[in-house]
């Protein structure tokens, strides 16, 4: 078998609730080419994944199992687009850290770097609407969004999905990499 050419990654970053996970199936749709959608969310919400056993302190404790799961899950990433897949990332980076970590892990690659942006209020409403997220995510999440850009570019998370994939498709198809995360891995 021939090493296949490296995949790109589309990274959405955004709040808990701002829509990352609907823009990411919307883009997939409309992308020329095909793209594997990569969320963690896979691994913490569908119930299959995670132990259900829950300790205080030991093994099992999220304490302890977080940094482990985050850590194979950005390794993950590499091994995906390293075998020739594209990607489009669903993520919210909480720490300088993180960001760091997929900087390092992603310099290989080409990354085009997208901002999920989110007025607050709107974020709180769909953290409401939705349920199944603590409260107070997405207004922590939207003082660290600002945190980590500058992006390749930011789209509005109150456009139909649809709207931003379309434009999110064309500008892709339009870009010149490296974009903006090489720049952070150089400094990671």
């Amino acid at each position: 078998m021939r090493d296949p050419s490296p995949g790109s990654i589309i990274l959405l970053n955004g709040a808990s609730s701002a829509g990352k996970s609907t823009l990411a199936r919307a883009l997939q749709a409309q992308m020329e080419g095909p793209f594997l959608c990569f969320s963690l969310d896979l691994f913490l919400f569908d119930g299959k994944v995670l132990p259900k056993r829950r300790d205080h302190d030991g093994p099992y404790s999220w304490p302890v199992m977080r940094p482990l799961l985050f850590e194979g899950y950005f390794r993950c990433l590499g091994a995906l687009a390293g075998a020739g897949n594209n990607l489009i990332v669903d993520y919210i980076i909480e720490t300088h850290d993180q960001m760091n970590r997929l900087a390092s892990l992603t310099a290989p690659f080409d990354v085009f770097y997208v901002g999920v942006d989110c007025p607050l209020p709107e974020l709180e409403r769909r953290e409401r609407e939705r349920g199944d997220r603590k409260t107070g995510d997405a207004r922590r999440d939207h003082a660290n969004f600002q945190t980590f850009g500058p992006y390749d570019v930011k789209v509005d998370a109150t456009l139909p999905a649809d709207a931003n994939a379309s434009s999110l498709a064309r500008l892709w198809k339009e870009r010149l990499p490296p974009g903006v995360f090489r720049a952070k891995a150089r400094q990671a």
